[in-house]
């Protein structure tokens, strides 16, 4: 019998032959598969999955394959079923024909491998090309993805005026001089760059875990020592928007007026008990957490000082509108209206604990926040400051970017700092070693052009500058008229002001031995011009006298919250005489008052003193209430003149009696031993 009559015998469906013959790593596959499915200690999952993927790499190539085999068995089974009969009248000749069958079989299974695996190496060929060509597309995709999101970004940029934050140099150089990162606001990022992160955070990472959730602010967090937050009564409004730019304003809440006339009476009693007072039933009011920071700050509480300033600045970025944005620069604030200028202070003191504490990169961001709230004014006159802290936190370039593009409208270089900043900038950029010899000559030339031109236009600044770091000059320069005390005498005193701020300020970046050298090589330069009598100094001259006449009231309040001795004692009198509050330094004349606080009744308001008050009161006309009827003026002005002679005739007399007093030793015994003896 043949093989396929023995399979019938058997009871194997059609079909299933030629799948087992044409795909013999099917059968091993399923045996595996049968052994896999015993109990194993050693093996995984993992392995198991290995194993099957081994075995069969593509099965629909199987199903393809097993189809296209049942498909010639089909043709072949009717000779085959000849064959069979033929068998049976003919055994001989069907033995025969069973080997040449076989044979042929085995030459068949043969053609099939090698065309199996020329074919699975054309589909691998095949499945690559097509991968290459999704990659193309795929890329092609993302970079037209990309630039249509460079588009619509240029698009709103041009619409709105704002700019987003990019690494790249190119993007740095498109965004606005006063952008501000939200990453720089925060004094631990640079703490880490200077430290690392295990020395600033420390223990505060498993804390961070227990701690309940608050709303997320950039300026500060609230902290656990704090009282339990509650909105104080401040809000914020939009007031209007004008060529992408947004007006705000904060708003003040019946209950928190309240409150603000009781802190006015707190101050008026000169008590800061009565401020303490005031803050434990309303912990987070604005006010009075200024104040008593001063007064923390007097006494070398510093810590709390600055606390205090962070539970204020928490208060106001809970406060703050939706769309206030802090980074945009197109978010502006009136100084004129008394609800902001607390933020104002807030963030001027909260800059200047930053730079004491050493983080002068996170002091130059809020000095340009403050500073874009409101450009034009500048009503802290933040420009004074900028340069310093630029210079400090090495960001030079910026330094020089917003002096040329700010020089035109707001003329940078009739200010003492910035003359003289400029150039030094220009000279730590030319001393930098990653830069080309070529380039670092162009920055040295700059730089000394730049302080050359500072030196004649400000000449007083020398002298100060080199006592205050403890250089003795040349005799040569301090003997000439041009660096001089005459100079010194014969400027206008609001220049004196600017100046005296400058090198109280900036003394410190000067006193390096390699910019003194510098400073003295372009200081001879400047003799040699003025002793040729060049033109620049005759009309830099000229520019002093008929400028810095009177200094505006912004300047006398950012001098004020510097606390600089040297700029405070060129203070004029007419600001010297005046109460200065810690809360509201200087207000503005013109000031947009929304809301007045009410005369308290039964209110004496006089000038009197004490000892006038008593004296008055013994006259029979004295009223307390409204003090002497109108009627009666002469007869209490002639009662007056007669009681004010009495009391100077009486006090007269009591001089006298005092001059003509003397006081006489009492007598002394003879011997004197015997005193002694007594005492002892």
């Amino acid at each position: 019998m043949s093989s396929r009559a023995l399979r019938r015998l058997k009871g194997n469906p059609r079909g299933q032959e030629a799948l087992q013959a044409a795909d013999p790593e099917l059968e091993t596959g399923e045996e595996e598969e049968e052994t896999q499915t015993e109990p194993a200690k050693n093996t995984s999952r993992k392995a198991k999955r290995n194993k099957k993927q081994k075995n069969i790499c593509n099965i629909y190539e199987l199903i393809n394959e097993a189809e296209n085999e049942t498909d010639k068995n089909r043709e072949a089974e009717a000779p085959a079923e000849e064959e069979h009969a033929e068998s049976k009248l003919d055994p001989d000749n069907h033995e025969k024909k069973e080997k040449s069958d076989n044979g042929e079989t085995e030459k068949q299974e043969e053609t099939q491998e090698t065309e199996k695996s020329s074919v699975s190496v054309k589909a691998s060929k095949k499945k690559k090309k097509k991968k290459n060509k999704k990659t193309t597309a795929g890329d092609a995709q993302e970079e037209g993805c990309t630039d249509d999101i460079d588009s619509i970004l240029e698009t709103i940029e041009n619409q709105t005026g704002l700019s987003y934050q990019n690494e790249g140099s190119r993007n740095a150089d498109t965004r606005p001089v006063l952008y501000v990162e939200h990453r720089n606001l925060n004094p631990e990022t640079e703490l880490k760059r200077y430290f690392g992160a295990r020395a600033v955070l420390g223990d505060q990472r498993p804390r961070q875990r227990q701690r309940q959730f608050h709303r997320s602010t950039w300026m500060t967090t609230l902290k656990n020592t704090w009282p339990r937050f509650s909105k104080p009564g401040i809000s914020m409004s939009l007031l209007e928007t004008k060529d992408g730019v947004q007006y705000f304003t904060f708003e003040h809440s019946r209950e928190y007026q309240q409150v603000q006339f009781k802190f006015l009476e707190a101050v008026e009693s000169m008590d800061p008990n009565n401020i303490v007072l005031l803050l434990q039933m309303n912990p987070y009011h604005i006010d009075s957490l200024l104040q008593l920071s001063d007064v923390c700050r007097i006494q070398d509480d510093q810590e709390m000082a600055k606390d205090l300033i962070e539970r204020a600045l928490y208060s106001f970025e809970c406060a703050s509108h939706p769309v206030f944005s802090l980074t945009s620069g197109t978010s502006r604030l009136d100084y004129l209206r008394p609800e902001n200028r607390a933020f104002y202070l807030s963030l001027y003191k909260h800059m200047m604990f930053l730079e004491r504490r050493g983080c002068p990169r996170t002091a130059l961001e809020y000095c340009k926040l403050i500073l874009s709230f409101d450009p034009d004014n500048d009503p802290l006159c933040m420009l004074l400051l900028l340069d310093f802290l630029s210079l400090r936190s090495r960001e030079y370039s910026f330094l020089i970017r917003i002096y040329e593009e700010w020089e035109a409208h707001r003329n940078l270089s009739q200010l003492p700092n910035f003359a003289y900043s400029v150039g030094l900038c220009y000279y730590f950029l030319s001393q930098q070693e990653d830069l080309p010899a070529a380039e670092c000559a162009q920055k040295q030339q700059m730089a000394d052009r730049f302080l050359q031109n500072a030196l004649l236009m400000f000449p007083s600044v020398l002298m100060p500058l080199l006592e205050i770091c403890a250089v003795e000059p040349d005799a040569a320069v301090s003997s000439h008229a041009f660096f001089g005390p005459r100079t010194q005498i014969g400027q206008p005193p609001a220049l004196n002001e600017l100046v005296a701020l400058f090198v109280g300020r900036s003394h410190s970046l000067w006193k390096d031995p390699a910019v003194m050298l510098w400073l003295e090589s372009n200081v001879k330069e400047v003799l040699q011009r003025v002793d040729a009598s060049e033109p620049v100094v005759e009309e830099y001259e000229k520019k002093r006298k008929l400028r810095y006449q009177s200094a505006p009231r912004s300047i006398h309040r950012h001098v004020i919250l510097s606390e600089i001795k040297e700029a405070t004692a060129a203070l004029p009198l007419e600001v010297t005489a005046q109460p200065v509050m810690g809360f509201d330094p200087l207000p503005p004349l013109d000031s947009v008052v929304s809301y007045t606080r009410p005369e308290r009744a039964n209110r004496v308001a006089t000038d009197e003193s004490t000892l006038s008050l008593f004296l008055r009161s013994l006259l029979p006309n004295f009223n307390l209430q409204g003090g002497v009827r109108p009627e009666e003026d002469l007869e209490v002005a002639r009662a007056g003149r007669q009681l004010n002679q009495e009391v100077n005739r009486l006090m007269g007399a009591m001089r006298d009696m005092l001059a003509n007093i003397q006081f006489q030793e009492p007598p002394r015994e003879d011997n004197p031993e015997r005193d002694d003896e007594e005492w002892d």
